[in-house]
């Protein structure tokens, strides 16, 4: 690894011991990921994480004290600057759980019985920046829970909001996300480059204060620019 490029600096928060030892192990083999601390409840992981400053954390959503969805949103809900990005690990393979970790700040989604390299895998695209979750799991994910999307929360932007923000093209990108089309598929469909929607997704997500494609799909549907 370039000296250039720091290791992906990574918390583990797990109730478990033998799971949070199983996860330190895998992710301190990997040349490009350093393990700074562990947390085994939602309470220590934020006391933890805002210590140490950890750019990826691993998170599971049932433990004492504080679960980790709450965790997640004091560590990066929408108001947090500069927050960490929480991927969420867990057994429950339940679309509510998902929603509610993606809701509070979370940028991607695994289940446990996941293998080791989609876990090392999933540090490195959320470390990216970029959300988990696939296009089309996205959208039938949101599209779900679309009706809780929708009441009235005068501290987020508006439908009307939204679209003054947005240059005509980048409205129209942010409709085919929220719709569950990758960039390959947005850049045919707009005959585009692949690296053209690129840059309008970063566009995009800078105008409306956004860190990643699963926030452009939750505010694409919770302001009603699309429907489920």
């Amino acid at each position: 690894m370039s000296d250039a490029q720091p290791p992906i600096r990574v918390l583990v928060c797990d109730d478990q011991a033998l799971v949070r030892t199983g996860y330190v192990t895998i992710v301190s083999s990997q040349p490009d990921m350093e393990v700074v601390g562990e947390a085994e409840n939602g309470h220590e992981a934020v006391q933890t994480a805002q210590r140490l400053r950890p750019d990826v954390i691993v998170m599971d959503i049932r433990m004492p004290l504080l679960d980790g969805i709450q965790a997640t949103r004091q560590l990066a809900g929408p108001d947090v600057e500069g927050a960490p990005k929480v991927l969420v690990v867990t057994t429950f393979n339940v679309d509510a759980y998902v929603y509610d970790a993606l809701r509070a700040g979370a940028s991607g989604f695994l289940l446990k019985d996941s293998q080791p390299t989609e876990l090392v895998n999933g540090i490195r695209t959320v470390a990216r920046g970029e959300a988990l979750l696939a296009p089309a799991v996205t959208r039938h994910l949101i599209g779900h829970f679309a009706q809780h999307l929708r009441p009235a929360d005068t501290s987020r932007p508006a439908r009307e909001d939204v679209v003054h923000a947005l240059a005509p093209r980048e409205l129209e990108v942010l409709q085919l996300i929220a719709e569950g089309l990758s960039n390959a598929e947005i850049a045919k469909a707009m005959h585009i480059t692949p690296e053209t929607v690129k840059t309008y997704v970063s566009r995009i997500l800078a105008k409306l204060g956004l860190r990643d494609r699963v926030q452009a799909v939750v505010l694409a549907y919770r302001v009603g620019l699309v429907s489920p």
